[in-house]
């Protein structure tokens, strides 16, 4: 198995990517601490399902933590590390997008979706990159999207967080290569995940997508996982400081 016995963080691990990201590695052999901000009931059924009914012998658990709040994240990788021991790869998947025309936007509204969506990103990744240097090596992947550089109406300060998730991934790479910390980024287009339900349940928004999409249709989370799964693992140990696009061709 590709992560046999590495232990992996994913922040927003209970819906959408985040989930499918768990299960996938956890299938990879990974042991696997998801990150929750709100609904721990479902962040449960997660770690329940990785734990008995579908991975046998791999171990789970959910930390509740908002991971803009510096306190909390430093709490939360405490939590794991008594549990695990350690953190071999981060992924740091937890965002918020709002839709709202650019001259209407307020500051509280820019400012919640910097805050977890750039914030939380930097100081999770400054957190554990810490630790990753202290076990001689680590594997970070950022979710991005397909707007860090594709502009849309309506989410400047989403596309903008993106932007900023993208150029501190390169970054990042460059100033940890030298402790064997590989960091990449994944930039999704349309896939079936919550955050695109208002697409998904109205067929004339689905259908104007996927018009846009060489590949005709909609991504599923399970593939977005899998090329996550790919970055984590040996496989990928002389990539680094790249964003690797997964949106069926619509950035093209």
């Amino acid at each position: 198995m590709l992560l046999q016995g590495k232990v992996a963080l994913i922040t927003g691990g209970n819906s959408g990517i985040g989930k499918a990201i768990a299960y996938e590695f956890a299938d990879g052999g990974a042991q696997v601490a998801i990150n929750y901000i709100e609904n721990q009931e479902k962040a449960r059924s997660i770690t329940d399902h990785i734990r008995n009914l579908r991975y046998s012998g791999q171990e789970a658990e959910c930390f509740h933590a908002n991971i803009s709040r510096k306190d909390d994240l430093e709490s939360m990788i405490e939590a794991i590390k008594e549990i695990f021991g350690k953190i071999d790869i981060l992924v740091n998947n937890a965002g918020i997008q709002t839709e709202k025309p650019f001259i209407d936007l307020t500051e509280p509204e820019i400012d919640a979706v910097f805050s977890v969506n750039m914030k939380g990103t930097f100081l999770c990744s400054q957190l554990v990159a810490k630790d990753m240097i202290q076990n001689g090596g680590g594997k970070i992947i950022n979710i991005s999207s397909i707007h860090q550089d594709r502009p849309r109406p309506c989410i400047a300060h989403y596309a903008m967080s993106k932007g900023g998730v993208n150029m501190l991934t390169k970054v990042m790479a460059l100033e940890l290569a030298q402790y064997n910390i590989n960091v990449n980024a994944i930039a999704p287009g349309a896939i079936e995940t919550p955050m695109n339900d208002n697409a998904l349940s109205h067929p004339e928004i689905k259908d104007k997508i996927i018009e846009k999409i060489p590949l005709g249709k909609f991504g599923k989370a399970s593939e977005v996982a899998k090329l996550a799964l790919f970055l984590a693992s040996q496989n990928a140990n002389y990539m680094t400081g790249s964003t690797y696009y997964i949106d069926g061709g619509l950035s093209l």
